[in-house]
């Protein structure tokens, strides 16, 4: 199959399947509930009936705004100009890239989306594979069946991440980087050199995403119980495939900053309102499709190489098993 027939592919068999993304958006909206009604309790406690209320409800007033961080914890320290707009962006992407620290408070609801991500994507993967309908049932006893075995991939993913975000990246930014800049005098050359490093740590990092990716994907499509085995089939697939699997990882990320260039675009700046809250929800709907469709592309990829579409060694389960084959069966 070729990159862009499976990059189409995945697209289609999103389509064919809308409740998947529709389920992972409500996911990460709930998650995130909880933590925007502690953060709404604090506004309105803070703002009351005054006359700060009023002219914010008609714009942001940034005199509240820093008053309000002045004297709030929790939750209310989170509420930060940043978060409005395409800056919300800017800050996350800064603080992956820095291995900035993720606020205290909201750890949990990252904690808990990625344990709820993890149950999920064995049954999403299933139904992308199987690119036809399997009812609730079937969808959830995927989600079960793989969660155990992602467990375990996870913490070697883990431990690969550990070592990346950990040692690696101090040793390119604070002994790399001070290393090579001891004597730079121009500003823009110190800008490149961080750059490069910036690029020599996504390699190795978008390497192993894309290699656990493909770990999954056997997983699930060939009903593999060692994760080792499923990382090792995955590099073999790379390695024999490098041009259409990195070509088509490329493409998904020219995807991703599609999107993230609509969200620059259409994000109002320095405003809160409505209309900004239904665009935010916008780009997340579309992060998700994103996500989905690294998953259904990269199985379309590897089915289609594999000259197995469509095939996936685990049956759909029968629940309840219907009473018909008790009488038939052998007495």
């Amino acid at each position: 199959m070729k990159v862009i027939d499976a990059f189409i592919d995945g697209l289609m068999r999103i389509k064919r399947a809308p409740w998947l993304g529709i389920g992972l958006w409500l996911t990460t909206f709930l998650i995130a509930l909880p933590l925007a009604g502690l953060l709404l309790d604090q506004i309105q406690a803070s703002l009351g009936a005054s006359l700060a209320a009023r002219e914010a409800a008609s714009g942001v007033n940034y005199d509240w705004w820093n008053e309000f961080l002045a004297q709030t914890s929790g939750v209310g320290a989170t509420f930060v100009p940043a978060i409005i707009g395409f800056a919300a962006v800017i800050k996350n992407l800064s603080t992956f890239a820095d291995v900035g620290a993720v606020p205290t408070v909201i750890l949990g609801a990252v904690v808990t989306n990625m344990v709820v991500s993890l149950f999920l994507i064995g049954g999403v993967i299933d139904r992308l594979a199987r690119d036809r309908a399997v009812g609730a049932s079937a969808f959830f006893s995927a989600c079960g069946t793989f969660v155990g075995r992602f467990l375990r991939l996870g913490v070697i993913a883990a431990a690969v991440y550990w070592a990346l975000f950990g040692p690696y990246h101090r040793w390119l930014f604070d002994d790399v980087y001070k290393a090579l800049t001891a004597e730079v005098t121009v500003e823009r050359t110190a800008f490149f050199i961080r750059v490069g490093l910036y690029i020599a740590f996504a390699i190795p990092l978008l390497f192993f995403n894309m290699l656990f990716d493909y770990a999954k994907i056997r997983a699930v499509v060939e009903d593999r119980r060692s994760m080792i085995g499923a990382i090792a089939a995955s590099w073999r697939f790379i390695r024999r495939q490098p041009i259409a699997a990195w070509a088509l990882y490329a493409i998904n990320a020219l995807l991703f900053l599609v999107v993230i260039g609509f969200y620059y675009l259409a994000a109002p700046g320095g405003s809160a309102n409505l209309s900004a809250f239904a665009i935010g929800q916008l780009y997340i709907v579309l992060r998700v499709i994103v996500r989905l469709q690294f998953a259904a592309s990269q199985t379309a990829l590897f089915q289609g190489r594999l000259a197995h579409a469509g095939y996936v060694a685990r049956p759909i389960p029968k629940w309840p098993d219907s009473p018909a084959a008790e009488a038939i069966g052998p007495r």
